[in-house]
């Protein structure tokens, strides 16, 4: 069973209180005996003194003369008024006389010879000792001398007793009175324990329900203290403890907040390893990035949960060497690519971090590196194509081809048709780029896109009679009104509409749709489609049509004059109002150009 620290100090101060009364009383009682029974030795020689002058009339001059026959009486009279009881004893141990024994029992008392104060007396002249009487069962204190050659020639030994009775009664006496006081003094020593252990243990037991309640998380709590000892000293360090605590916890807080934060906000994977190559924090972008969760990652090697045999190469040199590392990684089958920079950060112990990885998604980087490079060869050969044959046909007329008018005006036809592609290829460049830039802005004028549907279509007619193309207009009647600007709007459809022409074989079929989506209502929708028969576009390039200068068919887009940048225009206007456009296929053959404009109001209308 387990005692309270009150229990404890009281029943501690109890006993050590009760060990002091007990041993104190034994020693008064032992200090009482001790001086009654040296009172009572001193009484007793002089008694024994005072018979032996009683008795010296009594023994006859010559030693070897019986004693008188009235000695018994004398000797009881004698003991009477010593009030002890007195005992002759011959030298053989006879007993020659006894006050506390009758005239007809005296001869069947045995011998005294045996009895310690005889026998001392026997040595030394005297003796004494103390022990309970035979004859009379009392305790009883003894005194023995030798009178010398009083009876047959031999000694005869004086023998008084004192019975102990009265040192019995005094230390009885003594020993209520005491066991009173002592019994007082417990009383009083158990109050003052039980005040004493309850004003020590009151304050700590307020501080451990203090404490208890700091351990739930109430740091509000404080310790009342009205003392100035050592207690109350303790509770106001207590008090201060708190609140640094408080304020610690606050800040810890408050720091683990702010990196957790950041560590869900980032864009790049962060995970960290310990000194075994265990990880201890994954971040969300991490899990995104390699499909994992953070509970299933935490505390397991990192081997075991990357398999990606670079990654972990990585992690081993980086433990073995100590040294901040940097590298690359495709994650497959996404074809992702990562850099990863890897810090050091110095952890020797278990769940303490000796390596951070920071994970940069560079897949965007490295497809915007591609679609640079393969716009700059793209750039580079379309504008080397023109040139080289501007050059090859001035040099032809330079060479001799000036002199027949003919050939002149052929090749001077070819020069023109060539600088004519070259300019439009720059045209749409600088375009583009005023688009990407952001230095155009896209005016927002209330449009009714039916009516720029069919305009649009009456400029495209022309081309597609002459291939004999079927223009069918599929427009809804309840088109509501859009913002944006309609001359913008009007490229977007017209380079959808001659890539269609183009590209469709003679005597194919071009549709234009557009609707209102129904299942937008929060978000009105318009939906614009360019559905043609012509030869399609392969699934694998579909996402990549709308990239500059990015043909499916190269020789047959640069034999019917395109620049490969109509359709990154398209989509950079369309993004610009706001909108999407993709391709997909068009059943049972063909190409279908989807463009979603949003149904805004203009600005500045109520």
């Amino acid at each position: 069973m387990t005692l309270s620290i009150r229990w404890k100090v009281t029943l501690g101060s109890l006993l050590a209180v009760t060990c002091g009364l007990a041993v104190a009383g034994m020693l008064a009682i032992q200090a009482l005996e001790q001086q009654e029974a040296s009172q009572l030795s001193e009484m007793l020689d002089a008694r024994t003194k005072l018979v032996e002058y009683g008795l010296k009339p009594v023994f006859p001059s010559p030693p070897d003369t019986p004693l008188p026959r009235q000695i018994q009486e004398i000797v009881r009279d004698l003991g009477t008024r010593s009030a002890a009881r007195i005992t002759l004893v011959a030298a053989d141990g006879t007993v020659l006389a006894d006050s506390a024994v009758a005239d007809a029992d005296l001869s069947a008392v045995e011998k005294h010879l045996s009895r310690p104060e005889i026998q001392q007396a026997l040595a030394t002249g005297q003796g004494k000792d103390i022990r309970a009487s035979r004859t009379t069962g009392e305790r009883t204190m003894y005194r023995a001398i030798a009178m010398g050659p009083r009876h047959e020639g031999k000694p005869v030994f004086l023998r008084l007793g004192l019975p102990m009775t009265m040192l019995e009664q005094e230390t009885a006496k003594l020993q209520r009175n005491l066991a009173i006081a002592l019994g007082a003094a417990f009383l009083m020593a158990v109050l003052l324990s039980v005040w004493m252990a309850r004003s020590i243990t009151k304050p700590l037991s307020d501080m451990a329900g203090v404490a208890s309640r700091l351990a739930t998380g109430d740091s509000t709590i404080r310790i009342k203290t009205h003392s100035r000892d050592e207690v109350g000293q303790l509770g106001d360090a207590l008090n201060r403890m708190t609140d640094q605590l408080r304020a610690k916890i606050d800040e810890l807080s408050e720091d683990r907040a702010q990196l957790l934060a950041m560590l869900t906000s980032m864009v790049e994977g962060v995970m960290v390893l310990d000194y075994r190559g265990h990880v201890l924090q994954v971040n969300p972008a991490l899990e995104r990035m390699f499909g994992v969760s953070r509970t299933e990652a935490r505390g397991r090697p990192c081997a075991e949960v990357f398999r990606h045999r670079r990654l972990i190469d990585l992690v081993a040199a980086i433990l073995r060497t100590r040294a901040n590392h940097e590298d690359e990684i495709v994650l497959a089958p996404t074809g992702r690519c990562l850099h990863i920079e890897a810090s050091v950060a110095g952890g020797e112990r278990e769940n303490e971090a000796c390596a951070v990885l920071v994970f940069h998604d560079i897949t965007e980087l490295r497809r915007l590196e591609k679609i640079r490079k393969d716009f700059v060869a793209n750039v580079s050969h379309e504008l080397r194509t023109p040139l080289t044959s501007i050059k090859g046909y001035v040099e032809a007329l330079l060479d001799g081809g000036k002199d027949d008018p003919e050939t002149a005006v052929n090749f001077l036809s070819i020069i023109l048709k060539q600088s004519d592609r070259l300019n439009l290829i720059l045209e749409d460049l600088l375009e583009l780029s005023k688009i990407e830039s952001g230095s155009v802005s896209f005016r927002e004028e209330p449009l009714d896109l039916r009516n720029l549907i069919e305009r649009t279509l009456s400029m495209i007619k022309p081309m597609a009679d002459k291939k004999g193309h079927q223009l069918i207009s599929r427009v809804s009647d309840r088109l509501p009104p859009i913002a944006g600007d309609e001359g913008r709007l009007v490229q977007v459809l017209t380079n959808l509409l001659d890539n269609a022409v183009k590209y469709t074989p003679e005597k194919g079929t071009i549709t234009v749709a557009a609707q209102e989506l129904a299942d937008t209502s929060l978000n009105p929708t318009i939906e614009l489609t360019v559905a043609d028969t012509g030869m399609g576009i392969p699934e694998q390039d579909r996402p990549r049509v709308f990239e500059r200068f990015y043909r499916v068919d190269k020789a047959r887009s640069r034999e019917l004059g395109g620049t490969g940048l109509g359709l990154a225009i398209v989509k950079h206007i369309v993004e610009g109002h706001g909108g999407q456009v993709w391709v997909e296929g068009n059943q049972p053959q063909g190409s279908r150009f989807v463009v979603r404009l949003p149904v805004r109001k203009p600005r500045g209308s109520a």
